[in-house]
């Protein structure tokens, strides 16, 4: 079995610097490091319990079955942040039959995000003896 020690996701946005406001600032994400310089600097931000590396240009956007799954406290909390800087909701909150709050936006080449609230109550928090 291979041990691994970190993850990350990599994209190659079609504007770097688009997508480093978009991710920096509009979702929030902290820096976990940057290297290169000038507008083609690579930049890693921290997802809880991995990595998401904007670095590189691409001439297309990704394809569309990248998506990036991000778990947050309070949806509603995040939906209204992130109208307030502007982030198009492609799809507002919505409790879905297996039971997580979903909501979708778009990153600035359209790579689809579902931002999760887990409730109190689902089984992903049942915790046997604790």
């Amino acid at each position: 079995m291979v041990h691994v020690l970190s993850s990350r996701i990599l994209l190659r946005p079609t504007d770097p610097e688009r997508s480093r406001s978009f991710y920096g600032e509009q979702l929030g994400l902290r820096v976990y490091r940057e290297f290169g310089t000038g507008p083609e600097r690579g930049t890693v931000y921290f997802l809880g319990g991995g990595f998401l590396e904007v670095s590189g240009r691409s001439e297309t956007p990704p394809v569309p079955v990248t998506r990036l799954w991000l778990q947050v406290d309070d949806v509603a909390a995040a939906q209204r942040e992130l109208q307030a800087k502007g982030v198009e909701i492609v799809r507002p909150p919505v409790k879905e039959p297996w039971g997580l709050v979903e909501m979708w936006i778009a990153d600035p080449d359209g790579t689809p995000i579902v931002l999760v609230e887990v409730p109190a109550d689902h089984p992903m928090r049942y915790r046997p003896g604790v």
